[in-house]
């Protein structure tokens, strides 16, 4: 049985660069595009992939923090910009820390549920390089219990969250082990990036990532068990999917045999004010994805790839535990062992992640679908992987926060 009432896919889907530091384009103290120009440029490459744009019934924008590092709000009234055609029609703004863009995803399907439209222009955006990165740490902290954990966190609040769980993991499973695993998380982050044009780290030609990869940590200017390379950069970006009903596909001129079905998602939120109930578990992580595979009565075995919310490479590592691919404690091994590479038993962060692609926080989520859309509709450029005809399934884990909001969603090719 359906989880979804009706059929449900996604199309069309659009990444713009992910911009800062490390493209050779970037510069700091040059002009850059703007948040209206990111979600422009997005949104006119998914509707230029379909016809008759004025069909799309409404739009949904995710967005993290425009209102600190732009000084933005009200961002839905950029929507009809877009098209003329979208003048005076609904748009949204989903706000959910770093899953905000997941927030968007599954808005939109939402919407298309509850028949109150059979065609959403879906967008996620984020402009970060517009202050120095102390003070981002401090608008990014925002993402957690700011008034009752900011005041005693670290200068780098989130870095050192993720810091603290790699500590754990030290502690627990092996410092070796579990540092051999992060850096082989970030080496397999930048390959997959080098052959994505779009990416962040598209220009990293480093000939030695695995040692740089295990740089010691830098106790007195960062934080205590993880190192730079462990963190996702700042970026400036976006990322545009359609999503539209059966009826919905015929307005807008897609054949289903383009268009990639959504089969179930699960949206999960733990409590702000607590803290982790273990810093070696992605505990809403893990319920998240059990959720989504029920809802689409599939198991892990059945997927051909995996898009995980890396925000630090501690992360990545307990995400694939998370979503199922590795006992716990066992994720460090499972990635060294070159499983989640893209000839891997599970290619996992095809296009670079966040740690390779970048993570403009609002777009990330977005992003994410875009990629396992590109990948099972067999358009993922030099970054495709085998989909397997026995193997049909992506699935997304978007998360915000120190695993407090959680979206999973699962992809079909038909």
């Amino acid at each position: 049985m359906s989880y979804f009432r009706k059929k449900i896919y996604a199309t069309a889907g659009f990444n713009t660069v992910f911009l800062g530091t490390g493209r050779k384009e970037f510069h700091p103290k040059k002009p850059r595009p703007g948040i209206e120009h990111y979600i422009k440029e997005a949104g006119l490459g998914a509707i230029d992939q379909i016809q008759n744009p004025e069909n799309i019934d409404e739009g949904v924008i995710g967005n993290f923090m425009a209102s600190r590092f732009c000084n933005q709000g009200n961002l839905g009234g950029f929507f009809p910009m877009v098209h003329p055609t979208f003048q005076y029609k609904p748009c949204t703004r989903t706000e959910g820390a770093c899953d905000s863009g997941g927030l968007a995803l599954t808005t939109s399907i939402k919407t298309i549920l509850a028949d109150l439209a059979d065609v959403v222009l879906c967008l996620g955006v984020e402009v970060q390089n517009s202050v120095k990165a102390i003070y981002g740490a401090d608008f990014l902290a925002g993402a957690g219990w700011f008034s009752g954990e900011r005041k005693d966190g670290h200068a780098y609040f989130f870095p050192d969250q993720f810091s603290q769980r790699a500590g754990a993991c030290y502690k627990k499973f092996g410092k070796e082990k579990i540092r051999k695993g992060m850096a082989q998380w970030y080496v397999n982050a930048i390959e997959n990036a080098r052959k994505n044009p779009k990416a962040q780290e598209f220009h990293n030609r480093n000939s030695d990532l695995f040692g740089t990869g295990m740089t010691p940590p830098n106790t007195k200017a960062f934080c205590e068990h993880i190192n730079v390379f462990d963190c996702s950069k700042v970026s400036d970006g976006a990322s545009a999917i359609i999503f539209a009903s059966e009826e919905g596909l015929k307005k807008i001129g897609v054949d289903k045999k383009d268009a990639i079905e959504v089969i179930s998602y699960a949206q999960v939120q733990d409590n702000l004010t607590t803290p982790p109930p273990d810093k070696t578990k992605l505990s809403t992580c893990a319920v998240a994805a059990r959720r989504a595979y029920e809802r689409a009565e599939i198991k892990p075995k059945n997927l051909s790839l995996l898009d995980v919310h890396d925000c630090f490479t501690i992360a990545g590592l307990l995400a694939v535990e998370a979503a199922g691919f590795a006992d716990y404690g066992e994720g460090a091994d499972f990635v060294s062992d070159g499983n989640t590479k893209s000839e891997g038993i599970i290619p996992t962060n095809t296009t670079g992640g966040l740690i390779g692609y970048g993570h403009p926080t609002g777009a990330t989520g977005v992003r994410q679908a875009v990629d396992v859309v590109h990948q099972l509709s067999d358009k993922a450029g030099n970054c495709q992987v085998k989909i397997h005809s026995d193997k049909p399934f992506g699935m997304l884990s978007s998360m915000g926060g120190n695993d407090k909001t959680v979206v999973n969603m699962i992809f079909r090719k038909n």
